[in-house]
């Protein structure tokens, strides 16, 4: 690796956040844009019930916790086995802790210290109090079958490892204290006659927690097919429109937009694409809908190239890893292309970095052909993801695309600014253009333009705008 790489790789280390994904990243691909564009009612839709309904299960839960610990603290004190009550303590502490975060809309924050500390608690309570006999059975593990199910729920648009991992590992706890009488006899385990109400109490309760569980269920996959079935309807009856956020040169002039995808639904009005995107990907619908995108994009860039104003622009079309990971993505871009006969190079395709963790040969391979047609690549949230160094100088890129998340505090978190200082270095070093999204202060733009970052992208120039208002735009910039 050449010297001046080898710098910018030792720099990337240092600032550490450009290795991990940062918690405000958007999922789904960039035309879907889901952390903008005002107007959307998000709070109607099967993700938004959703949410709700995580949010009501962890409070009950969190409640439930706090009532049923606290009446074993009374019980335990009354029979003078003081030693016990700070365990409930803890759990009413737990449960407390989760329902205000829950009640802030801190679900996932929520839900790791729920059930980490419930995992542990009733492990513990397994173990050490919940001793079986051959006269009374063992009956706190049954809280695993309901809380291995509440997780999976929780976590459901987590990453597979997060969201089948802690699933499994309740799962597994319950099978081991199921299947052996794993215990450690110490004076502490509760005799038998205590035992006999408290295994009828937590039998009862394991049951109607799962039965819930069960029931929250039941009802997203009531929401989710709805809402894949009008999803598929709204491919079918062209509810779907693209709209167009300007890119911004350092003189001030538009040089470009980015193509972001809207659903125009007929009752429900402009519906966010945080909402049908997620469900997109999961069902599949990605792929119709990326191609669809891609479809429309060409079509209005060759609509462009009839008027002199607009002809030089760029479009930026981002491409999903679905669409991308398929063996004819070549195939059906030049289908796309012959069809349409645009000027490919006035097309950009963004990737998301993520998209490099798996079978990075063939996707260079795939970049490789696509570039001898003419279309640039722009590799988009560009240090939100895992890639390597080695593989992005061998990628045949024109653009980086500084995340939103580093540009949003780049003024006050300096390891945000050396995360911006290093991309443009980086850029400059790889002969890449870098153009910096998420802009919303002049004082953001001017400290890019002071790294040597020329292009930006953002509410301080515009939100994403329809066709007829985008042009408008234009001709308006241009006049400047």
């Amino acid at each position: 690796m050449p010297p001046g790489l080898r710098r910018l790789a030792t720099a990337l280390w240092q600032v550490g956040p450009v290795l991990a994904p940062p918690a405000s990243t958007r999922s789904g691909p960039a035309w879907a844009d889901s952390t903008a564009g005002t107007g959307f009612r998000s709070a109607r839709g099967a993700q938004a019930k959703h949410q709700r309904r995580m949010q009501l299960l962890l409070a009950l839960g969190s409640v439930l916790l706090m009532l049923i610990a606290a009446g074993w603290a009374v019980f335990f004190v009354v029979n003078g086995l003081w030693l016990i009550v700070p365990l409930d303590m803890a759990m009413v502490a737990t449960g407390a802790a989760s329902l205000v975060m829950s009640r802030r809309g801190e679900l996932r924050n929520a839900s790791l210290l729920l059930l980490g500390n419930l995992f542990v608690f009733i492990g513990a309570i397994c173990v050490f109090l919940d001793v079986p006999s051959s006269q009374v059975p063992r009956a706190t593990h049954h809280f695993f079958l309901s809380l291995g199910a509440s997780a999976y729920l929780l976590f459901r648009a987590e990453r597979a490892l997060l969201r089948h991992g802690v699933a499994l590992l309740f799962l597994a706890a319950f099978v081991v204290f199921a299947s052996c009488e794993a215990a450690i006899v110490t004076p502490y385990a509760l005799p038998d006659d205590m035992r006999v109400a408290g295994t009828w109490a937590n039998n009862i309760l394991a049951v109607l927690t799962l039965y819930l569980v069960l029931h929250v269920m039941q009802a997203d996959v009531v929401a989710r097919n709805e809402q894949e079935d009008e999803l598929r309807t709204a491919l079918d009856e062209q509810q779907l429109v693209l709209h167009y956020q300007p890119q911004i040169g350092a003189g001030g002039q538009v040089i470009g937009a980015e193509a972001l995808v809207r659903w125009v639904h007929p009752q429900r009005g402009m519906v966010s694409p945080g909402e049908f995107i997620p469900l997109a990907e999961q069902t599949g619908l990605i792929l119709p809908l990326g191609a669809w995108v891609m479809r429309e994009a060409c079509a209005q860039l060759l609509r462009w190239s009839e008027d002199p104003r607009m002809a030089p622009l760029t479009l930026a079309v981002n491409v999903s890893a679905q669409q991308f990971r398929q063996p004819d993505a070549v195939a059906r871009l030049d289908a796309v292309l012959g069809r349409q006969g645009i000027d490919p190079t006035r097309l950009k395709i963004e990737l998301t970095e993520s998209m490099l963790v798996s079978d990075i040969e063939d996707t260079i391979a795939k970049m490789t052909a696509m570039k001898t047609r003419g279309v640039g690549f722009s590799l988009d949230d560009f240090g939100t993801g895992y890639s390597s160094l080695s593989y992005l100088k061998r990628l045949p890129l024109d653009q980086l695309k500084i995340d939103q998340s580093f540009v949003r505090d780049v003024l006050t978190d300096p390891n945000d600014a050396a995360i911006a200082r290093t991309v443009v270095s980086l850029g400059q070093s790889l002969g890449l253009s870098v153009i910096a999204e998420g802009v919303e202060t002049e004082g953001q733009r001017a400290f890019l333009a002071d790294i040597g970052c020329e292009a930006y992208q953002g509410y301080l120039f515009s939100r994403p705008l329809p066709v007829d208002v985008f042009e408008a735009f234009v001709r308006e910039r241009a006049g400047l």
